[in-house]
C-alpha cells in the first residue's frame, strides 16, 4: 500500500481540464526526464499531459483519472478530488489531482495500529483509502457493506481524533512542512 515519499504534485484544473494552477514537484514529475525549466509552456504541456497520460475518459457527468502514473522508474499514486463548495461543484474549477509517490507502507500501518489502537479491519480500511478507493470501492474489495466501511471509517476518525477521511491520510503522509516554505515553494530533491 502507498504513501508519499517526496514532495506531491499537484494540479489545479478547470471544467475543461485545463490547469489553472500546479506546483513545480508536478511538472517535474509529468515531464520527466525532461527538466521543467526546459519547458517553454507549462500550462499547455500540463493541459497536453493530463489529457494524454491521466484522463482515463471524460463521461457525459463525471471525469475518471487514472489511479496510478509511471514517470520514469518511479510509480506515483494519481488522486482526483472533485471540488465542491456547499455541497455543489464549484464554478470554474473542477479537480485538483495530486501525484503522491510510492514507498511501502507496512511501518506506517504498524505503527498506527500501536499509536491508535486500530483493529486489522480498520488498519485494512485505511489501507484502501490510501489508495484513493471510494467507501463503494473499499466495501466490495472488503466484502462488507459501504455502510460497515463508514463505521470503520468513523471509528479511526476517533481513535485519531480527526473529522475526514483526508484527515485520516494527512495522519498517515505527515504534518506539513514547518520551516515558513509552503509545498510549492521548497526546493525539490
Amino acid at each position: 500500500m502507498p504513501t508519499a515519499l517526496s514532495e506531491p504534485g499537484f494540479v489545479l484544473l478547470d471544467e475543461h481540464c485545463h490547469p489553472v494552477t500546479f506546483n513545480r514537484a508536478a511538472l517535474q514529475i509529468l515531464a520527466f526526464p525532461t527538466k521543467p525549466d526546459q519547458i517553454k509552456q507549462p500550462t499547455v504541456f500540463l493541459k497536453d499531459t493530463v489529457a494524454s497520460n491521466l484522463l482515463n475518459s471524460q463521461g457525459k457527468y463525471r471525469l475518471e483519472f487514472v489511479r496510478e502514473y509511471q514517470s520514469g522508474g518511479r510509480r506515483y499514486a494519481c488522486r482526483a478530488f472533485q471540488l465542491h463548495s456547499n455541497g455543489t461543484a464549484k464554478p470554474g474549477l473542477a479537480v485538483a489531482l495530486l501525484l503522491e509517490r510510492h514507498t511501502s507502507t507496512g511501518d506506517a500501518l504498524g505503527d498506527l495500529t500501536r499509536q491508535f489502537d486500530l483493529t486489522e479491519r480498520e488498519i485494512q480500511t485505511v489501507a484502501l483509502l490510501l489508495e484513493g478507493l471510494t467507501s463503494k470501492e473499499i466495501a466490495t474489495r472488503m466484502d462488507i457493506s459501504p455502510n460497515t466501511v463508514k463505521a470503520f471509517l468513523h471509528l479511526v476518525m476517533l481513535k485519531m481524533g480527526v473529522s475526514t477521511r483526508s484527515a485520516i491520510i494527512g495522519k498517515i503522509v505527515g504534518p506539513l512542512p514547518q520551516n515558513g516554505q509552503s509545498a510549492a515553494t521548497q526546493p525539490h530533491p
